[in-house]
């Protein structure tokens, strides 16, 4: 994976969201991933999701979400289903839908 698709967290662009923001049923396309904010030991979590397939152009969406909205968070990367903690969903950043 290189650099530019593993960040530090910074100001997001306009075109961009973080994955717990992306409403269920709705499908989008990883853009990269973070660091999550006051992480300083979040490279393992990020080598691990981008070798789970979590990698920027991959198609994505959010199928349902745990009791009351919280965790788990059921996601959809190609024909794979993942249950993400909002803690890993948040390092993962998508493309705004518009």
């Amino acid at each position: 994976m290189t650099s530019a698709a593993i960040t530090t967290r910074l100001a997001l662009s306009p075109d961009t969201l973080l994955l717990t923001a992306l409403a269920p049923n709705r499908v989008t396309t990883i853009v990269g991933l973070t660091a999550a904010q006051g992480e300083n030991n979040s490279s393992g979590l990020l080598q691990r999701l981008a070798e789970l397939g979590f990698m920027a152009g991959e198609t994505i969406s959010v199928l349902r979400r745990g009791p009351g909205g919280r965790e788990p968070i059921a996601v959809q990367v190609g024909d794979t289903v993942f249950a993400l903690r909002r803690h890993e969903a948040s390092c993962i950043q998508v493309k705004a839908l518009t």
